[in-house]
């Protein structure tokens, strides 16, 4: 597994709170522990588990407590701006370009608002309403579920 992703993974644990995170790619497998040890193994047939159900990755990321905040925070009134894919979320074209859009600032519809970068390919996310932003949900680099909140716009 490439250095750089294992790097981004243990990012993410610390700053998602999670205890635990469990990614398989391939015949690979990263399993990284709040305090732990990161460990990279390869599967055999013998130590192949069956899945719950859930991509690995995808449930830690949902259930992180960054994530659940700005749920808590949806009460505001305006159109919600959601996800229209997993992946990573950037306001930004460029780490040292100015953000798309700020709070307080007015947007067209059809006007890109963020990117989304997912499977190496940066997605140009677009307002699908006019109005002013009211809110940014996401942090900057953080992963985003698909239908997870991302603006809010009034």
């Amino acid at each position: 597994m490439d250095l750089r992703k294992l790097k981004k993974l243990i990012d993410l644990v610390q700053e998602s709170g999670v205890g635990e995170l469990e990614v398989t790619e391939g015949e690979e497998r990263v399993r990284i522990v709040r305090g732990g040890e990161v460990t990279v193994t390869p599967l055999t047939p013998a130590t192949q588990t069956p899945s719950s159900g859930a991509r690995p990755g995808t449930a830690s990321a949902a259930g992180t407590p960054g994530a659940a905040a700005p749920a808590a925070d949806i009460q505001q009134e305006g159109h919600i701006v959601k996800s229209p894919m997993v992946g990573t979320f950037y306001r930004a074209p460029s780490p040292e370009a100015k953000p798309f859009v700020e709070v307080g600032q007015v947007v067209k519809a059809g006007e890109p608002i963020c990117i989304i970068e997912a499977m190496k390919l940066m997605n140009e996310i677009e307002s699908d309403a006019a109005g002013t932003v009211k809110a940014v949900l996401v942090e900057n680099g953080q992963p985003v579920e698909y239908g997870q909140p991302l603006f809010i716009i009034g």
